[in-house]
Parts: structure tokens; C-alpha cells; sequence
């Protein structure tokens, strides 16, 4: 392959100002959720203005593919693009004023792909192969993946690997994380909706309390990963949510109640599913009530493919040194539903650190933070590493 990894990292700098205007125009209007109606159309007119056929392929997802001298194989580079329901506590110019915002980087996912997509146009005559370029809504909800795989993104054509990047906040700027195997937990998103019968709070006999009951499942529910799963085995039962009530006086007709449920097993988590649901009921008869259990989203365990996961280091070595790349041999409790698609093809997922507390103050808060800060710096990097290794894998090499 006739492509130096110098050349290419000097291709992305050179894009820099308009990654950067990507970005910043993206961070500026973050939707939420599946239905991303001026996120998508940006996202289409970038790719129109590039040359690109992008289609619609569900809602608010967008797919557009580029082939070079054959139709060989194929690759598949994804970014999510929904925001959070957080509102931003930042000083940047350009922050969210719609009390949404880009707090998980899913901007910065997007704008280097579209960056990439710049770039590989630019190479076009060099694919062997094609590239397919997805960008997705909720990945946050963990239902956008699904309905992604739903509306056919494996087919026509057929992808053979699947590549995701990810910003990181508290790792050093540029520093590229992966892990091999299971590496991050699956996410079963639930709701216990504890119905009563509401009365006066003087005359708590009259009434059936669903905030007693409430209580009692929620501390029930501690049991299950207490007593009931081995400790080799890891698993996380959260509860993010408990609402209930108006009133100081009043005992209300319903609690809601809405949690996750966390393992690196499918067959585990829908173990703790049904036992939450047999405690929940058991409990709220035993105090004369009734609960309903729900399901309300889920992602799988991601699983990366090991040998894939080699060589995307590899090329992204070949980028920036041997230096580049830290090898993580043990996986985390958060999720990402880039994992679909993990089961469907073998993939890769990489995570780019986007700045620590030590290069600036103004890095290195949490995921999901109010006030969290990505470095704008490695936006060229995110670019040069989708269109590198995508050129890189078609070739075989």
C-alpha cells in the first residue's frame, strides 16, 4: 500500500480547523435520545458536501460508503451521536445553552469520523476495498445499535470487521486504551413500578404504602449479588432512581423505582432479571401491594476479537510509536452498546484519552460530568486513526 502513516497524520492537521468547527457546531446543539433531527441533517450535509450518498437507513441513523479500485472487502467505522439530559456547567464559548449536552464526547466521535470521511476521500484510490461509515443515535439509551442492525447495516455490503473510538477524560491526551476479550459489562436497564393505595398520612391503616414496599425491595435486592452469585463472578445492581409522593402528609398510590443491572454474562444478568422480578412481586404482596417489573433497554457484554484488536494497535503504533498504546488486561463495569455489534462480526474498540488533570485543570472530570472537558487536540488524531486503519485492514497488511 503505496500510504505513509507520516503522510496521513500530516492529512489530518491539515483538517484540523474544520474538525474542530465540527465539533464545536455539534457540541453546541446536543439532542438526546433516537430522534436526532439537526445532528443527522448536519451529519448528511457534511457527507453531501464531500461527495458522499449518505442514507437514512432508520431513524436518525446514518450510514455512506466509500470504494476504491474494487469492491474487495469491507469495514466498518462507527460514532455515536446523542448527548446526555445533563446541563453543562462549563466556561467554553461554544457550550450547550438547551440544557442537553455532549458530556460523553459523542461530538467528538462524530466530528472525526466525518473527518476521516474527508480523508478518505482523499485516498480513495488507494481502498481495497470499501469502507462503511456509521453514525448512530442512542447509543446512550442502548437502543441505537439494535436499531442500526435491525435496518440491515451488515448487509449490502457485508462488513467483515467493525471498528469504534472512544474519547476517555482522565487519560493523557492521545494515549490510545484497549482490551482483548470481554472488556466492558453488559447494561440491563429496569423500572419496578410498586403500586398502593394512597390515603392521609394520619391514617396510614386506610391505605396501602408503596413507599414502605419501595424500601424493602430495594434493600431485598442487595441479597441477590450478596447471597445468590459467586464472587467470582461480577455484578452490579444499581439504583439511580426512587421517586414517590408529592406531598409531606400524603402516602401516594405508586413508587417508581429504576436501576441497571451489570455482569460480563447475558445469561447472568437475565438470571438477576427474573429473581428482581420474583422478589419485587413476593415483597409487594408480602406488604399487600403489587410491583411490575420492566425491561426497558439492554446492551450485551462487549467482546472485542483479539486478533482484530492486534492489528488496529498496530497500525495506530505504526501512527504515533510503540508508546501509543496501552493494553488494559482487565475490563470495566461500564457499558456501550457498540456491543451489538460485537456478537454480528469480529470488532475492535479503542479508547483515545482526551486529557488529565496534569496537562490542564480543566481536564480530567468524569464521563458524564456537568463540567467535563474533552481536549480538542486529539480530534486529529481520532481522524487519522479511523482512515489509517481502515485503509490499512482492506490491504490486508
Amino acid at each position: 500500500m503505496d500510504i505513509q502513516a507520516e503522510l496521513m497524520i500530516q492529512a489530518a492537521e491539515q483538517l484540523k480547523s474544520e474538525i474542530i468547527a465540527y465539533r464545536r457546531a455539534l457540541h453546541q446543539q446536543p439532542e438526546v435520545g433516537a430522534y436526532l433531527p439537526n445532528t443527522k441533517e448536519f451529519v448528511k450535509k457534511a457527507l453531501s458536501e464531500m461527495g458522499y450518498a449518505p442514507i437514512e437507513i432508520c431513524e436518525s441513523g446514518i450510514v455512506a460508503t466509500i470504494t476504491g479500485k474494487n469492491t474487495g472487502r469491507c469495514i466498518l467505522l462507527r460514532a455515536d451521536m446523542d448527548a446526555l439530559a445533563i446541563k453543562e456547567q462549563t466556561d467554553l464559548p461554544f457550550r450547550s445553552e438547551n440544557g442537553k449536552m455532549h458530556a460523553c464526547g459523542h461530538d467528538m466521535h462524530t466530528s472525526m469520523l466525518l473527518g476521516a470521511a474527508r480523508l478518505l476521500k482523499t485516498y480513495q484510490s488507494e481502498l481495497k476495498g470499501t469502507v462503511k461509515l456509521v453514525f448512530q443515535p442512542d447509543e446512550e439509551g442502548f437502543t441505537g445499535a439494535k436499531a442500526m442492525l435491525d435496518a440491515g447495516i451488515l448487509k449490502s455490503p457485508a462488513p467483515q470487521a467493525g471498528l469504534a473510538l472512544h474519547v476517555h477524560s482522565g487519560t493523557r491526551s492521545g494515549l490510545v486504551l484497549c482490551g482483548k476479550g470481554t472488556i466492558m459489562a453488559g447494561c440491563t436497564l429496569f423500572r419496578i413500578s410498586v403500586q398502593g393505595t394512597g390515603c392521609h398520612g394520619a391514617m396510614p391503616e386506610t391505605g396501602v404504602d408503596p413507599i414502605n414496599i419501595a424500601a424493602h425491595i430495594y434493600l431485598a435486592l442487595q441479597e441477590i449479588t450478596a447471597r445468590e452469585i459467586t464472587a467470582k463472578s461480577p455484578a452490579v445492581i444499581t439504583v439511580g432512581k426512587f421517586c414517590g409522593g408529592h406531598a409531606p402528609n400524603i402516602i401516594p398510590q405508586e413508587v417508581v423505582i429504576e436501576g441497571t443491572i451489570r455482569t460480563f454474562n447475558r445469561d447472568l444478568s437475565t438470571r438477576i432479571l427474573r429473581r428482581l422480578d420474583e422478589i419485587s412481586r413476593a415483597t409487594a404482596q408480602a406488604f399487600r401491594g403489587s410491583a411490575i417489573v420492566e425491561e426497558l433497554a439492554s446492551a450485551p457484554p462487549l467482546h472485542t476479537d483479539c486478533k482484530l484488536v492486534d492489528q488496529m494497535t498496530d497500525y495506530v503504533k505504526e501512527l504515533f510509536g510503540e508508546q501509543s498504546v496501552y493494553l488494559m488486561e482487565e475490563g470495566g463495569m461500564g457499558s456501550e452498546d457498540f456491543a451489538s455489534y460485537t456478537y454480528e462480526l469480529p470488532c475492535a474498540y479503542l479508547m483515545l484519552g482526551a486529557g488529565t488533570p496534569d496537562e490542564t485543570s480543566l481536564y480530567g472530570k468524569p464521563m458524564h460530568n456537568e463540567e467535563v472537558i474533552f481536549n480538542e487536540d486529539i480530534l486529529t488524531k481520532g481522524t487519522a486513526i479511523h482512515a489509517y486503519c481502515a485503509l490499512r485492514w482492506l490491504y490486508g497488511e
